[in-house]
């Protein structure tokens, strides 16, 4: 059994805590490790392989740092140029197992869901594995307990021909009103859809073929058309274009006649919105979750999390407040599903708030955005040991470089030279220059920009040791140093 796990959404119901370039799945949001590495960990035991995993091509270096800092092997690191949905992603995945002559079950994970029961979890996936074995599609289904609008669901019936404990679907409901949410979880025969599957590589290819040819064709010119670089599969972006995007659920399961659920019952929750993220942490005796320098005085069923500043409340009741650096959000828990629809209406007017924190991490350390003005811009940048920046020039700005601690190795045009704490040095408009960390200890610099154009994507790379040599690669804001 291989596990392929979906980590390319965006998790935007999570703003702001979660922005599209650090989403939800690489955030510690309900203990020490992030829901990725959660995720991964809860896989580590007898007769499961190493994973796939379906990320952003954006996302590809913090995949490989939270990989490492776990030390989890995979077996391949498929890069998306877009998401195309969970049916292509599952699909590119089980074609090039086949390739390669191997036709396992797969088991494919949403990288962002909470599972409490490790043992429920695995006894679920016992009786999953004896229907799969068998040519059947299992779906995983949470048997609804409360009325929830935020769930897609799933009516079951019996089926003698599957084993004892496994229904056949008979059909999959859109997310429903309040009314018809309770007469699903009255009737006893409805499961919220968990979005998680058991089925082998082979029965998930033919099915698709049969139902949606186009995505299959695809992802199939697709695969053969991408890049290999170890164990790094670059999807080809001008084919991944043409794909049709669709989720497992709507491209095959509402159309298979093998389609059928095994009941989850492992305290598992998608952590899809504020209100979810309340349900499953520890609350104190008013029924209040707090992170971070939180003050609360008077209040009830409150989640407030806060991320450097005191967060001080008085006299709310079932309100959620979020804190960051450059953004704060506070909404009625009932009403936290529209927080997509307000990330929406931030990206239509373009704001850089939903694409990244002001912390922004790199494969070479990260950087944070400390002030800015109409000609400046102030950053805190910190180089991992043994790490450096691309080799790079821009056009519209120059940089003050302040050491503040541990060792810079800085080249500029021809002169390489070392600085150490409280030195500096002055790198003037197209000048070619780096950036590297030559000593054992993290590098700590105050940069000092000044300039026209202050954009992040001024910037045109000549050598890259993580392969990142193309100019003006990204969009304004968003590019990599």
């Amino acid at each position: 059994m291989i596990p392929v796990i979906l980590s390319g959404g965006s998790g935007s119901r999570l703003w702001p805590l979660s922005r599209k370039q650090f989403p939800k799945q690489f955030l510690a949001l309900t203990g020490e490790h992030t829901l990725f590495q959660q995720t991964l960990e809860r896989l580590t035991f007898e007769g499961m392989q190493p994973p796939m995993i379906v990320c952003n091509k954006d996302h590809r270096f913090i995949v490989q740092e939270q990989l490492s800092a776990r030390k989890i092997k995979t077996q391949a690191i498929l890069l998306e140029p877009f998401g195309r949905n969970t049916a292509p992603a599952v699909a590119i995945a089980a074609m090039k197992l086949l390739n390669e002559g191997r036709d396992e079950l797969l088991l494919v994970l949403p990288a962002d869901h909470v599972i409490e029961d490790q043992k429920a979890f695995q006894r679920a996936l016992a009786l999953a594995t004896i229907a799969a074995e068998s040519g059947e599609m299992v779906l995983f289904g949470v048997p609804a307990s409360k009325p929830e609008t935020g769930y897609g669901y799933i009516k079951s019936s019996p089926d003698a021909l599957l084993p004892e404990g496994v229904s056949r679907v008979a059909q999959f409901v859109e997310k429903p009103n309040e009314q018809r949410a309770a007469e699903f979880v009255k009737s006893g025969n409805y499961f919220w859809n968990s979005g998680m599957f058991l089925f082998r590589a082979s029965r998930f290819l033919d099915e698709l073929k049969k139902h949606d040819a186009d995505i299959y064709d695809t992802c199939l010119l697709a695969l053969e058309r991408s890049k290999h670089e170890g164990d790094n599969i670059e999807i080809d972006a001008a084919t991944f274009e043409c794909c049709p995007d669709n989720s497992i659920d709507y491209a095959v399961m509402e159309k298979t006649q093998r389609a059928c659920v095994v009941p989850l019952a492992a305290g598992w929750s998608d952590v899809g919105c504020w209100s979810s993220l309340w349900d499953v942490h520890e609350k104190d005796s008013d029924g209040n979750v707090t992170k971070g320098d939180v003050v609360v005085r008077d209040s009830h069923n409150c989640l407030v999390h806060g991320n450097g500043k005191l967060v001080s409340v008085i006299g709310l009741e079932n309100i959620v407040v979020v804190e960051t650096k450059d953004a704060m959000m506070i909404a009625h828990k009932d009403r936290v599903q529209e927080v997509k629809q307000l990330v929406n209406t931030l990206n239509e007017q373009g704001r850089s708030e939903t694409q990244n924190h002001c912390e922004v991490y790199r494969p070479w350390g990260s950087y944070d955005s400390v002030d800015m003005g109409g000609r400046f811009q102030v950053k805190h940048i910190s180089v991992k040991p043994g790490a450096q920046l691309s080799l790079q020039m821009h056009h519209h700005r120059a940089e003050h470089w302040i050491v503040v601690s541990g060792t810079a190795q800085v080249t500029c045009d021809e002169n390489t030279f070392l600085l150490t704490e409280n030195q500096s040095t002055y790198i003037p408009i197209a000048s070619v220059h780096r950036l590297a960390n030559p000593g054992k200890i993290p590098l700590e610099i105050i940069e000092v920009q000044s300039g026209s154009y202050l954009g992040e994507d001024d910037i045109e790379r000549f050598e890259d040791v993580y392969g990142r040599t193309e100019a003006h690669e990204a969009p304004l804001k968003t590019a990599t140093r």
